[in-house]
């Protein structure tokens, strides 16, 4: 495939502005071609004009031809062989591999979200018949289901250049739930960002979908997000990335006369805690999977385990022998582009120079463009009096923490702010003895993992990805499983209307057969 650098308008290319820049190879930092052009603010604009546009005649499409549109938009992804492969590769450093993981994942969530779709459950439709006899007074008839925003803003995470980028889960949830979308282009690998969104182009003119109902834009800087966010046309916005970033966009979303909602997924710390019976009876294997999550993608995922609590003791100093050992068995690893390569540099660095912090083991050295695992080592003491070490460093580090009890485990759990995952490692008699962690840690994570490692998050109706702030910007939402579509939708509620003038899955005869509550039952059945 040929790539043309240019901003995407709807079915338009285009290049207003005179800046220009270039993606680098992330093993090599050599740039690649072509150029792409920086979006200005008038082509941001006519982006959210074709997509408000759009919006009138995609939210009358039917719940059907919205899911036959992501299937194709699915078999296109898959078409694509082995150039999509290559580029994002060179773009990201990720081998091929795990973007042929991360591919078909892609695909089978755009699948899932049109089965999702095809089901129409998810609509949430709720009727209550009138009841003109009653008194004092005659009750209405009414009926409520969830409608899609308008359109939303997208922007590509860095680690996910498939899952989390122009046809990842942001892109498919809004377009799912009627939705148009336009998609800031990820700066570090721009080229697959164009690839991919041939493929959404090619399923819009394949499903005879309005034209503006997507649309891409370049930026390396700030300036073209706060465009989109600014905007009085978009209606929410999807972000994964740093909690700066993340904030600057809530402040501005918050900031417009009209506010909108951001569904931002920031940092996270995902604390793990092991339990004194567990740590005595599996602490080797403990420490390996330890090592393996930590390590795994270069720790450049946002469920990366950055902190470890265990009870000080034998037990533990032989979890933190092994787990050094491991570690310095691993080699350094290519990470996802220079930026992210020196601030983890300059983050681990950091850590190394403060006080009552220790190197346990490093990994072997790489290059320039590699990260080196690293775990470090403070007690309960350090920890609970420097909040900075809650910061999420993003890359394969974690910091082992040593508390002299369970009660002092519990206190430091009490403590810590959001996070999308907490994990606990225990048997059986450490949970009757120290329960309370339990419910402790559900008042600070999104996703609980027992006995095992957070890194892997499984793509299916049941998964939260969220989590309390500073972990995502709303504590109800989550961008992995069916319940995202839920973020770019809102309640809308017919009083007394006609039967010609509902939405299918509101009239009498239940033409779909979804699942509706009706006069507060659950039933598939007509009114």
């Amino acid at each position: 495939m040929n790539l043309h650098g240019e901003n995407i308008i709807g079915n338009e290319l285009s290049k207003e502005g005179p800046e220009v820049f270039q993606a680098a190879g992330a093993d090599t930092g050599a740039p690649l071609e072509p150029s792409f052009h920086e979006a200005v603010e008038s082509e941001v604009d006519r982006a959210l004009r074709a997509a408000a546009a759009a919006f009138e005649a995609y939210r009358t499409r039917t719940a059907g031809e919205r899911a036959d549109f992501l299937r194709l938009l699915a078999g296109n992804i898959d078409a694509m062989g082995g150039d999509l492969t290559e580029r994002a590769s060179a773009e990201t450093g990720l081998p091929a591999a795990r973007l042929n993981g991360e591919r078909a994942r892609t695909v089978n969530q755009i699948r899932m979200f049109a089965g999702l779709l095809d089901e129409g459950s998810w609509v949430d439709a709720r009727i209550d018949r009138a009841e003109p006899e009653r008194q004092p007074l005659p009750k209405p008839c009414l009926r409520r289901m969830l409608i899609p925003v308008g359109p939303v803003a997208v922007f590509g995470a860095s680690n996910f250049p498939l899952a989390f980028s122009v046809c990842g889960g942001d892109t498919v949830t809004a377009l799912a739930a009627g939705n148009p979308v336009v998609v800031k282009a990820h700066p570090a690998y721009p080229g697959t960002c164009e690839m991919l969104a041939g493929a959404l182009l090619h399923a819009i003119e394949q499903a005879g979908m309005p034209a503006g109902l997507f649309s891409m834009v370049h930026g390396q800087g700030h300036d073209v997000g706060l465009w989109l966010v600014r905007h009085p046309l978009t209606c929410a916005v999807g972000f994964t990335g740093s909690l700066q970033a993340g904030r600057a966009l809530m402040d501005a979303a918050a900031a417009r006369p009209a506010p909108i909602p951001v569904f931002a997924e920031m940092g996270s710390v995902n604390p793990i805690f092991i339990l004194p019976g567990a740590m005595s009876e599996r602490g080797a294997s403990i420490a390996a999977g330890l090592v393996g999550s930590v390590t795994l993608g270069a720790g450049q995922f946002c469920t990366n385990p950055g902190l470890v609590f265990g009870v000080e003791g034998d037990a533990f100093e032989g979890f933190i022998a092994e787990a050094g050992r491991l570690m310095a068995a691993t080699g350094a690893a290519t990470m996802l582009h220079a930026g992210i390569c020196s601030a983890f540099a300059a983050d681990a660095e950091k850590l190394e120079a403060s006080q009552g912090i220790a190197v346990i083991a490093k990994a072997a050295e790489g290059g320039k463009t590699q990260g080196r695992g690293v775990f470090f080592r403070t007690d309960a003491r350090t920890f609970a009096a420097n909040p900075a070490l809650q910061e999420e460093v993003f890359g394969p580090a974690s910091i082992i923490v040593s508390c002299p009890g369970l009660a002092a485990m519990e206190q430091i759990a009490r403590g810590l702010r959001g996070n999308l995952t907490a994990t606990l490692h225990a048997t059986a008699e450490d949970l009757d003895e120290s329960g309370a962690l339990v419910d402790i840690l559900r008042n600070c994570a999104g996703r609980l993992v027992f006995d095992g490692y957070p890194t892997g998050v499984e793509v299916v109706p049941s998964m939260h990805h969220g989590g309390p702030y500073p972990a995502s910007s709303d504590v109800r939402a989550t961008s992995v499983g069916t319940a995202a579509i839920q973020r770019f939708v809102r309640p809308i509620c017919y009083q007394n209307a006609p039967q010609d003038v509902l939405p299918v899955e509101l009239r009498d005869a239940n033409a779909r057969g979804v699942w509706r509550l009706v006069d507060n039952e659950r039933t598939r059945e007509d009114c």
